[in-house]
């Protein structure tokens, strides 16, 4: 009995010694000689990260941002249409957050960048409404913020392509 208990090990020795070799960061990262894998996935999950806290937050406090940015635009020619725009801005930012967050599932499952590519797409579109809206408002400090986010943006739009 001893003695075969020494040979199962042996063999599971080897067993395991040959999946470790076989495991490096490229089978763990289904790289695939593909660098451009991991910054694709990670621009799609900023951007989900991003737009799926905004736009939630814009739905679960819709009034009190309503109200904010109702004063905000309050002596601007935007001031009748707050409400609207501001309804098709959180909807812009949940699907960029949402199609992000399925474009980075199906850039590791599938390695297609379709959706990930619309998710940054919208993201984009998100920015230059807010940058807009920051210029109107001449809130010159708060559209300076957003060029950052615009610029990985584009990045990401090209990775994405």
């Amino acid at each position: 009995m001893y003695n075969n208990f020494n040979i199962l090990l042996i063999e599971l020795n080897s067993i395991f010694a040959q999946e470790i070799k076989s495991i490096n960061m490229e089978n763990i990262l289904h790289i695939n000689g593909d660098v451009l894998f991991v910054p694709r996935i990670a621009i799609a999950i900023f951007f989900a990260i991003l737009f799926i806290q905004s736009g939630l937050d814009k739905v679960m406090n819709f009034q009190e941002n309503l109200s904010w940015l109702s004063t905000h635009f309050s002596s601007t020619f935007l001031s009748s249409t707050v409400p609207i725009v501001f309804v098709i801005l959180t909807i812009t930012e949940v699907a960029a957050g949402f199609l992000s967050a399925f474009g980075a599932i199906y850039i590791y499952f599938r390695e297609i960048t379709d959706v990930a590519y619309y998710g940054v797409l919208f993201s984009a579109i998100s920015f230059l409404f807010l940058f807009f809206g920051q210029r109107i408002a001449k809130d010159y400090s708060g559209a300076q913020s957003l060029v950052a986010y615009f610029i990985v943006a584009i990045l990401g739009l090209i990775i994405l392509y």
